[in-house]
């Protein structure tokens, strides 16, 4: 969007610069608030006439002009542009609108001049893949693209035979077609000639839609309800971030939009395996292939996280473009581009460029060959020269080898006579030699010698070096030896003393122990005394408990037999019934009835006896049993 927005501030820029020649200076500013107010409302961004006024004063130092108009136009519109905020075509009508009444030039009497709305759409997609730089040009390659694309559409296979002679030119290799000069040419009626206007029309507005549209592809396909799931066709179109379906080609009633990102995917469906409900293997996925019963085929479901979308193409073609071009448009939302040809146009400078560089390699590759050349050549020269010269050198070499020849036999004959003597003076020489090399041999012992000895000297004098210092060093460790002990001596002696002043206290500690040892055995021995004492007694008692207890039981046996006796006698005696004799001893005994006040106080007085006998036998066992825990205790205590 930035690089656009500069572009665009280019193009005012030279528009206001056309304009202050064209008109007079009074309307210059009429104009150019006409001009803000279009460029506000059609970028979508609140128009502010004051600002204008007070920016455009008679006494401002920037006066109406394209150089004061410019900081105007960079800081109240084009710095408040929001990006998605308006709509890119409405803008590029108006500058196709200020633009094209000087600029475009047609002779409306020619059957090939190209439609207004038609020389619009070529004019923005010169725009779109011009290049990135101001003025905008269009470089050969891209025409070239952009009108096989518009074949494409029409059905016809592109011919640039007929172009060559145009492309040809030095102006265009160098500097590229400006936007005028393509629609001249277009016009021309080269690439359209036979072919009917609407057709073209067609094309042209096929190829403006997939490039400066983005869209990647539009067409019908049958496409099953999600509720009520009956097949209805619709003319879907695709862009790198939605998949919009409408009720006709016309796209005005727009049934739904379905938006893709980086969690959607695209299954096809084999037709050969749609009534067996199989699964099919595709790019390494295992996708389950959906059966249906309406007769659908070359089928292919788009998955969102939320819902899954069934469609049907009308062939297996036409499945495979929408299906490729579907993961391009998810590819391209991974990736975070927002247009297809956006990236295809880099991909092509960057091709360009990289041939471009091979071109230029391989030029200064023949260059360097024709240098290489060149200098083969002149070396040849060089060689054949230095033949000529050789020749001519040759035969003066052998008149001069005669020459040398002579005088050789003659330098030979003295030298004969001198190397017999210097034969002679070698031999007295060798001698000479042999004295001086004995000499030398015994200087060169005596250096040895005498290098071994100061080696030795060396090595002695480091090792008495070496000795003073471990000596000194020996000293120092001694001397603070000798302090570390005369203090470890004086610890010595504190520790001596301390240790006498305890070993007196551990004697005098150990006697009052030794005589409290012997207070304790005399009570321990007392103690004991004690305990055989309290052992014959609890034994004496365990007896008296023995005698008491088998009384209780005697005396409770005797309670209960005459309780029984007594329950029988205060039985009262109906009438007729005689009384029981109980021997001589009762005859005269007579039984007192329950409401005898005497009866009472002998029932109430074998109660009582009773009642203190059970408390005696308790006051026996407490009193035993307190016993038995205390000459236990007793026992527990001895050591």
């Amino acid at each position: 969007m930035w690089l656009w927005l500069n572009t665009l501030r280019h193009w005012l820029s030279d528009k206001m610069h056309q304009i202050c020649q064209d008109v007079a200076h009074f309307q210059l500013k009429k104009i150019i608030e006409v001009l803000s107010h279009n460029l506000c409302t059609v970028l979508s961004i609140p128009h502010d006439p004051v600002a204008l006024e007070e920016h455009f004063r008679d006494d401002d130092d920037g006066p109406v002009s394209s150089q004061g108009y410019m900081p105007y136009l960079n800081k109240y519109i084009l710095d408040k542009v929001i990006e998605g905020s308006f709509i890119k075509e409405n803008v590029d009508e108006l500058c196709w609108t200020l633009t094209a009444k000087k600029n475009y030039h047609t002779d409306k009497t020619s059957s090939t001049v190209l439609p207004e709305k038609d020389a619009f759409r070529l004019w923005c997609l010169f725009n779109f893949l011009s290049e990135d730089k101001y003025p905008l040009v269009m470089v050969p390659d891209e025409v070239e693209y952009l009108l096989k694309k518009v074949c494409m559409a029409m059905s016809i296979e592109f011919n640039c035979v007929e172009l060559e002679d145009f492309f040809s030119q030095d102006s265009v290799q160098q500097s590229g077609i400006t936007v005028w000069v393509f629609l001249e040419m277009m016009n021309t009626g080269k690439i359209t000639r036979g072919i009917d206007k609407s057709i073209i029309s067609m094309a042209i507005e096929e190829v403006y839609r997939e490039i400066v549209g983005d869209v990647l592809k539009e067409g019908y396909l049958w496409k099953k309800g999600q509720l009520r799931r009956n097949w209805k066709e619709r003319w879907f179109t695709l862009r790198p971030s939605n998949l919009s379906y409408y009720t006709g080609e016309d796209r005005k009633d727009c049934q739904g939009n379905i938006v893709l990102d980086g969690n959607c995917c695209v299954e096809e469906v084999d037709d050969d395996q749609i009534m067996f409900g199989r699964s099919k293997w595709i790019k390494n996925v295992l996708f389950p292939v959906l059966p249906d019963r309406d007769g659908k085929r070359c089928m292919f479901c788009l998955k969102t996280l939320s819902k899954t979308y069934e469609m049907s193409a009308s062939d297996t073609k036409q499945r495979q473009e929408w299906t490729t071009a579907i993961q391009t448009a998810i590819r391209l939302h991974v990736e975070g581009k927002n247009s297809l040809h956006k990236d295809l146009k880099l991909k092509r400078r960057e091709q360009r460029e990289q041939r471009e560089k091979r071109r230029q390699a391989k030029e200064e590759e023949l260059q360097r060959l024709r240098a290489l050349q060149e200098e083969r050549e002149r070396k040849l020269a060089e060689l054949e020269l230095l033949k000529e010269a050789q020749k001519q050198a040759q035969a003066l070499l052998e008149q001069d080898e005669q020459r040398r020849r002579q005088q050789h036999e003659q330098l030979q004959r003295a030298l004969e006579i001198q190397l017999r003597e210097a034969e002679e003076a070698r031999v007295s020489m060798q001698a000479e030699m042999a004295l001086k090399e004995e000499e030398a041999e015994k200087q060169r012992k005596r250096i040895q010698e005498l290098e071994e000895m100061q080696k030795r000297l060396e090595e002695a004098l480091q090792q008495e070096i070496k000795a003073r210092l471990d000596e000194e060093a020996f000293r120092l460790a001694q001397a603070g030896l000798l302090a570390e002990e005369e203090e470890k001596m004086k610890a010595l002696m504190s520790l001596q003393e301390e240790q006498e002043e305890y070993i007196l206290k551990t004697q005098r500690e150990k006697q009052e122990l030794k005589q409290e040892m012997e207070n304790k055995s005399r009570a321990l021995d007392e103690a004991q005394r004690q305990l055989e004492e309290v052992r014959a007694n609890r034994h004496r008692v365990d007896q008296d408990v023995v005698a008491a207890q088998r009384k209780l039981r005697q005396a409770s046996t005797n309670v209960k037999h005459w309780n029984v006796q007594m329950n029988r006698l205060m039985r009262p005696i109906g009438p007729g019934e005689k009384r029981p004799s109980l021997g001589s001893s009762f005859s005269s005994f007579q039984v007192p009835t329950q409401r005898d006040p005497g009866l009472r106080l002998r029932r109430r007085s074998g109660s009582e006896d009773r009642d203190e006998e059970s408390k005696e036998n308790v006051d026996t066992r407490a009193s035993c049993e307190k016993r038995h825990s205390h000459t236990s205790n007793g026992d527990m205590d001895i050591p």
